[in-house]
């Protein structure tokens, strides 16, 4: 019997979703109950069973794949490379963001600043300052607080991936410095978790295409009309910078690294990802898409689980190509709406801040909020355009994590190649 693959079942999805969403709105509905009330339903339960298998995948699979590195010196090869591969592809992302903006200048239209016709005079809206409120560079500092969580079981229930994943680190690494009895004993149990994890999450993958529906639909539902209207007038063309300069460095960027770094063809992880990043568009998450990005990886991409569970995990938290970009370019954007002529410096100061703030906000609330307040302080910009934002950033979202998925899945492949594995991304796969 013919049956269509897992991306292209996610991606006639995503079309019928585009349909839906225009046709329900908000408030059409049958039987007494409004359909973008069911999209809600049926995407919060998809969301809610890929968190409900990311605590015990991740921790089961950084222990195995750690365990399996062994010693200090094959475990800090690879951290080192990772590090490094993180830092290269998040600085060229800002400096892509940076050219582009500087491009197209989103900010002056007719040659004339953009803030009177943007409305950039008006009172910051009630919401995002709640959401940015007491929020400042100090937000940068606690990432190494998050690093070392008081109560690992509560770092697992409120979602604290960066503690979980210094806890598993410690744990794979020290499980090989016990007895060989103790130790033997160990390894079987976690990977026959990892193992059972895999398999929940085929299971929770076959629903995929109808949580991305309801996910997609309801975004496109819950869209007014005059949202539309600042899409398509004023903000149109900071939207089109975003997505040409998100398209850069996925298309262009990353490719060029695989090709010229990992030696392998860019084009075949394209289609070998694509479950993880039709996923990762409709949820807007990189830590949901996580399980299916490590099966993707494994599975279709050929890299080891002793690589990818030490890459991924750390990439979902603090690699984040696509919102690094997206801060500088927002950032840029506000102030070209103001008339303010950046210098080198500031364009500088700018692109670092984004390097940091991409890293040390990512795991906190209304991250990208946060980041881009951050930088605007820095250079001395009001805060009120944020509002303004905000009218195209759930879309730009869906866009960007898709981004940020994509890097971390290049970035497996590329270390896995420099640690010498063979069979990735071959024409068999």
């Amino acid at each position: 019997m013919f049956k269509l693959k897992l991306h292209w079942q996610i991606l006639i999805a995503l079309v019928l979703a585009v349909i839906a969403g225009m046709l329900a709105g908000k408030t059409a509905g049958l039987f007494g109950v409004a359909f973008y009330s069911a999209f809600d339903f049926v995407g919060t339960l998809f969301l809610n069973a890929l968190k409900m298998i990311i605590v015990p995948l991740i921790i089961s699979s950084l222990i195995v794949g750690i365990a399996g590195v062994g010693g200090t010196q094959g475990l800090g090869r690879l951290g080192g490379k990772t590090l490094v591969y993180y830092f290269v592809t998040s600085l060229l992302a800002i400096l892509t963001g940076l050219f582009f903006v500087n491009l197209f200048s989103p900010g002056i239209i007719d040659g004339v600043p953009a803030r009177e016709i943007l409305g950039l005079d008006v009172p910051l809206e009630t919401g995002v300052a709640a959401k940015v409120a007491e929020k400042g560079m100090g937000d940068i500092a606690e990432v190494f607080l998050r690093m070392v969580p008081p109560n690992v079981v509560g770092a697992a229930a409120n979602g604290q991936m960066l503690g979980l994943i210094f806890f598993g680190l410690l744990f794979g690494y020290f499980m090989t410095r016990i007895p060989r009895a103790q130790a033997d004993g160990q390894f079987v149990f976690w990977q026959g978790i990892y193992s059972t994890m895999m398999k929940i999450t085929d299971w929770v993958m076959k629903f995929a295409p109808i949580g991305v529906f309801a996910l997609v639909a309801k975004v496109i539902a819950g869209i007014e009309p005059e949202q539309v209207g600042d899409l398509a007038g004023s903000l149109g063309i900071f939207f089109v910078t975003v997505l040409i300069a998100l398209a850069t460095h996925v298309f262009i960027t990353l490719p060029l690294m695989l090709r010229f770094i990992a030696r392998v063809n860019p084009l075949r992880l394209y289609p070998a990802m694509a479950p993880a990043l039709l996923t990762a568009f409709s949820t807007a998450s990189s830590s949901a898409t996580l399980p299916l990005t490590l099966d993707c990886v494994e599975k279709n991409a050929g890299v080891s689980n002793r690589t990818s569970s030490f890459v991924l995990p750390l990439g979902a938290t603090v690699n984040m190509d696509g919102t690094a970009l997206y801060e500088c370019v927002a950032a840029i954007f506000i102030a070209q709406a103001y008339g303010l002529e950046l210098s080198i410096v500031t364009q500088f100061t700018i692109v670092l801040i984004a390097l940091l703030t991409s890293i040390g906000v990512a795991g906190i609330p209304a991250a990208s909020l946060v980041a881009i307040t951050i930088i605007l302080t820095s250079i001395g910009l009001p805060l009120e355009a944020l509002g303004l934002i905000l009218a195209v950033d759930r879309i730009l979202d869906m866009f960007r994590t898709s981004v940020n998925v994509f890097s971390d899945s290049s970035g497996a492949v590329i270390i896995a190649r420099l640690e010498g594995e063979k069979d990735i991304l071959t024409a068999s796969r």
